[in-house]
């Protein structure tokens, strides 16, 4: 059978430096105690035959082309039942994976994002995530308090998730080259159970606070229609970027106050 072709409409960039392949599969540490790993975008399988060698967990791939799909099937030899055939941001970990999982993978640029709302939206099933994304959307996750680049994803993943930035990959090292750097991140559950507010009121407030960034939180949270002597708190007076989590969960705590007086 051919080798697969990457396709620019699935956002794919085929690693082919197989040290870097071993360095993204050795960053898996099992947190969580998980016995399965989900690797997204499998591709050519630069990854997968990695992680089939390891006896710790089950190995299943999730992709949407059916070329990488046969290849896998037919070169690889992975079995058809470690075989996901389609979108990951459609499966439904809950029905799946009930039970911790692992999740890791080079993945789509154009879909990176989404994965990672994808992974809040499963945090109690997906205990660790190993993946290798765009530098620029790298660097926003793992920002730290007050960044410059920090952004909606740095406050949501970071409620839950440890982040580290592990390292960066040129695009030299893939078919086709990427026109920018790409990085290997790694999110570990945190202990975190729950907020201690409403979780679905966080993550809006998280949202609003950063849809217009170059703009104060007085200005920005004026649709939520707050009382004016609350606005007038210091904290009003900076921008979402300056925010920590907590900061952003007392935040979230005083404006569920308010609604439920």
């Amino acid at each position: 059978m051919a080798n697969v072709k990457p396709k620019k409409h699935l956002g794919q960039h085929f690693l082919e430096d197989m040290q870097i392949a071993d360095d993204i599969v050795n960053a898996m540490t099992q947190h969580g105690g998980y016995k399965e790993i989900y690797e997204i975008g499998p591709g050519t399988g630069v990854l997968t035959t990695r992680l089939l060698k390891d006896e710790r967990y089950k190995t299943t791939v999730v992709e949407i082309d059916t070329e990488s799909v046969d290849y896998l099937k037919d070169v690889v030899g992975l079995p058809e039942d470690q075989i996901i055939g389609g979108d990951f941001l459609k499966l439904d970990f809950d029905k799946i994976a009930p039970h911790p999982v692992g999740l890791i993978g080079n993945f789509p640029y154009n879909i990176s994002t989404q994965i990672y709302f994808k992974v809040l939206e499963h945090k109690n099933q997906i205990t660790e995530c190993v993946g290798m994304i765009q530098k620029e959307v790298a660097e926003r996750i793992c920002c730290k308090t007050g960044g410059r680049t920090a952004g909606i994803l740095t406050i949501l993943v970071q409620a839950f998730f440890d982040v580290e930035y592990l390292f960066t990959v040129p695009p030299t090292v893939f078919n086709p080259p990427p026109k920018v750097e790409s990085a290997v991140i790694s999110l570990k559950r945190n202990n975190r159970k729950e907020l201690n507010c409403d979780e679905k009121l966080f993550f809006k407030v998280v949202k609003q606070a950063f849809s217009t960034r170059r703009k104060t939180l007085r200005n920005a949270m004026k649709p939520f229609g707050l009382p004016a002597d609350f606005v007038k708190k210091d904290i009003f007076s900076l921008r979402a970027e300056a925010l920590s989590v907590d900061d952003f969960i007392q935040l979230t705590e005083e404006i569920e106050a308010i609604r439920n007086s």
